[in-house]
């Protein structure tokens, strides 16, 4: 049944989020991604739940690197992006575009987002509305192209943005202040943005945590997910380009930022 999923949400490292997933039906636990084991395990521990599954979403240290140490307290199984396999320790499964993996009576189906690294992985909860994106979608940003290419990048945002406009979006990094000063360089006359800086930098200001977003916010405020809007294209001088060169100029900006 929908909804019954617990998720719980946490700061670790100097700037990750971890969260972790519960069933209350099965007792079943997984944590999405594994940035820091001893913070996984305590907050685990104050929840009253076993980390029974781990789902990678591609295989940098501050998100499979933890793997092996949680695996060895809790005996749990890891599930981790199939083409990632030869470089995600503990790998118990692989998986690819298509794919469920299932905690409890809870499925989530998994897209393949190349781009961020080409074995990105995300994780869609449709009976949830919930989807873990890892590095892929930041809220108003998306990942630094490690690996991938402008191309695979725009086309793995275009599936995120089949999502419902109601989705809970958890991004892996509190990165959204920053990002909203870039993105107001490349959209300042979006009304729905300015007000969306002020109100993360209100959040900020009091310690509070601007993630999850949803995809309605992302697409009506994230530049990255805009490359029709007018005026985007106008700031760039790019008007009549096609979206994924208005995205590679937008993503160019932001590293240069």
């Amino acid at each position: 049944m929908a909804g019954e999923l617990q998720i719980k949400m946490f700061p670790c490292l100097s700037d990750n989020y971890g969260f972790l997933i519960h069933d209350p039906k099965s007792g079943e636990t997984a944590a999405i991604d594994t940035p820091d084991a001893a913070e996984y395990l305590r907050q685990a521990d104050a929840a009253g739940w076993t980390i029974t599954q781990i789902w990678n979403t591609h295989h940098h240290a501050d998100h499979a690197g933890g793997n092996l140490a949680i695996k060895r307290a809790t005996g749990c199984t890891v599930t981790a992006p199939r083409a990632d396999a030869h470089r995600i320790a503990g790998i118990d499964r692989g998986v690819a575009e298509g794919d469920e993996v299932e905690l409890g009576g809870v499925k989530a189906v998994v897209r393949e987002t190349p781009g961020h690294t080409t074995g990105h992985i995300v994780y869609w909860l449709p009976l949830e509305n919930t989807a873990f994106v890892g590095d892929t979608l930041f809220a108003l940003g998306c990942g630094r192209l490690f690996e991938g290419t402008p191309a695979q990048m725009w086309a793995s945002l275009s599936k995120l943005l089949e999502l419902p406009d109601d989705t809970t979006v958890y991004c892996a990094h509190e990165y959204t202040q920053a990002n909203a000063r870039f993105a107001l360089t490349v959209d300042p006359d979006n009304p729905d943005l300015r007000a969306r800086a002020d109100a993360i930098d209100a959040a900020r200001a009091k310690g509070e945590p601007t993630v999850p977003t949803t995809m309605a916010l992302e697409r009506a405020t994230n530049p990255f997910l805009r490359p029709g809007a007018a005026g985007i294209r106008e700031t760039l001088d790019l008007r009549d380009a096609e979206d994924v060169a208005v995205f590679a100029e937008v993503r160019r900006r932001k590293d240069a930022f």
